[in-house]
């Protein structure tokens, strides 16, 4: 078993409980729009007959689910879909944004570099020579800019590739799988940013001194190598945080 106990329904979970698997499927129908926001999902007998397992197999995949803030459940009546936002560049993971309406975002790259870690709370296996990857992510309708993030990859050869051609379907982690590098675990840590610093404050259009949300995200491969680690300013208003424990 993994360190998160299969709580985390990705696309990776060979071995997992058919309770977690079951979830991973709903979870990715719920995240793709397939589901949206107030539908109803299949009842309890009707799961029951799609996966062929027991009921009490299904109430459980429901449990992960609400855990995950995806659903809720109303006895009597059913299971409903209360996500309406996004994940943060659809990585695993327990950031979920809540957008209001499925309100589309954009993504600006503002930079794809090679340089040395830049970013003073990295942990010590993560410094020397990184791929650097900033992006800002916003409400398309509006322009106003939701997050900040600053990705940085160890560099590997093979990453010059990168710097001419760019991401490859504008996502790092789409990226990084096709050079076969892929999320075996990690650690993620939200803390409460007290000020915007003004750099952070001008991209991000805002007011220095505004508290807002921080997460940091280290990401590794199955060897213990790290993959990736990001730092993100967000939108308090937009993000929200849910962790079952």
């Amino acid at each position: 078993m993994n360190k998160l106990g299969y709580a985390d329904t990705g696309d990776e979970l060979i071995g997992a409980p058919k309770s977690v698997r079951i979830a991973g499927v709903l979870e990715r129908e719920i995240m793709s729009g397939q589901l949206g926001r107030g539908a109803a999902l299949e009842s309890e007998n009707a799961l029951v007959k799609r996966f062929s397992v027991s009921r009490n197999t299904v109430r459980k995949s429901l449990e992960i689910l609400s855990g995950k803030g995806l659903i809720t459940t109303r006895s009597g009546i059913g299971s409903f879909v209360t996500y309406g936002g996004r994940t943060i560049d659809d990585r695993r993971g327990w950031s979920v944004a809540l957008a209001s309406g499925g309100e589309e975002i954009g993504t600006r790259v503002l930079r794809i570099e090679r340089g040395a870690m830049d970013l003073p709370d990295a942990p010590e296996d993560v410094r020397g020579d990184c791929l650097m990857v900033d992006r800002l992510r916003f409400r398309v309708a509006t322009g106003r800019a939701v997050s900040l993030e600053r990705s940085r990859v160890p560099w590997r050869a093979g990453f010059g590739d990168i710097l001419r051609d760019g991401l490859t379907n504008g996502s790092l982690t789409d990226t990084l799988r096709e050079r076969g590098l892929r999320v075996a675990k990690g650690d993620e840590w939200a803390n409460v940013l007290a000020a915007l610093p003004a750099e952070d404050a001008a991209v991000l259009g805002r007011q220095a001194g505004e508290p807002m949300l921080l997460l940091r995200r280290l990401t590794r491969a199955a060897d213990d190598s790290v993959i990736e680690y990001v730092r993100s300013v967000l939108d308090p208003e937009r993000f929200g945080l849910h962790m079952r424990f």
